[in-house]
């Protein structure tokens, strides 16, 4: 690990990797939030109609679409970030549909009967009682979005974390294998802390449930 640190070679498939599954995961936070506010918040009726196939696609094994993507996408950056964002997006929207669900009632009538505008309901009332289930869709998603990507990076790729655990494999490189192995190990485990550290200070009126 250390050559591989102090030559580079580490340092730039982490990157490569960061990038691709940075893209995917922004991509499907910033389609799958506000789907799922309208779906879970103003389209009841059509949320209840569509949400049966929305949980089929996500129960859809992500790896038996990889040469769909490929055939559609080719064996580019784009397939991996569309693969990247096709499992990051259900997550995302299914947990937003149900945070925005879970919205306390009271808490938004109480808020209309003191005349607040449609516009500070919503920022004040709605997006904070959904944040809890908004971040844990993004928390899963994240996680996924980082492991599916380094699969993905066996397929076809010249550069990331996957392509050199795939490499040293094929060149039988056991300690360039293992090194790699333990870096992707170390980012998820990062990634996952971020994560739990941003939920702490972002959401930190929420109150731990009584413990009996």
């Amino acid at each position: 690990m250390w050559d591989l640190l102090a030559d580079g070679t580490l340092l730039i498939h982490i990157k490569a990797s960061l990038l691709r599954a940075l893209l995917g995961f922004v991509l499907a936070a910033v389609i799958g939030i506000p789907l799922g506010f309208f779906l879970g918040g103003w389209f009841k009726l059509f949320e209840r109609i569509v949400t049966p196939v929305l949980r089929l696609l996500a129960e859809v094994n992500p790896f038996s679409l990889f040469p769909v993507f490929i055939l559609i996408f080719g064996i580019g950056e784009i397939s991996k970030v569309s693969m990247i964002f096709w499992v990051c997006l259900w997550p995302i929207l299914l947990n937003t549909i149900t945070g925005v669900q879970h919205v306390d009632g009271l808490l938004v009538k109480s808020a209309r009967s003191m005349g607040v505008r449609a516009v500070d309901m919503f920022f004040k009332v709605v997006l904070p009682a959904a944040s809890p289930g908004i971040f844990h869709g993004l928390k899963t998603s994240c996680n996924t979005a980082f492991f599916m990507l380094i699969a993905a990076e066996m397929i076809g790729a010249s550069s990331g974390l996957g392509w050199l655990v795939f490499n040293a494999q094929n060149n039988y490189q056991i300690p360039k294998l293992f090194a790699t192995t333990v870096t992707i190990s170390v980012l998820g485990l990062s990634l996952n802390y971020l994560f739990t550290e941003l939920e702490k200070r972002i959401i930190n009126w929420k109150e731990n449930a009584p413990e009996y």
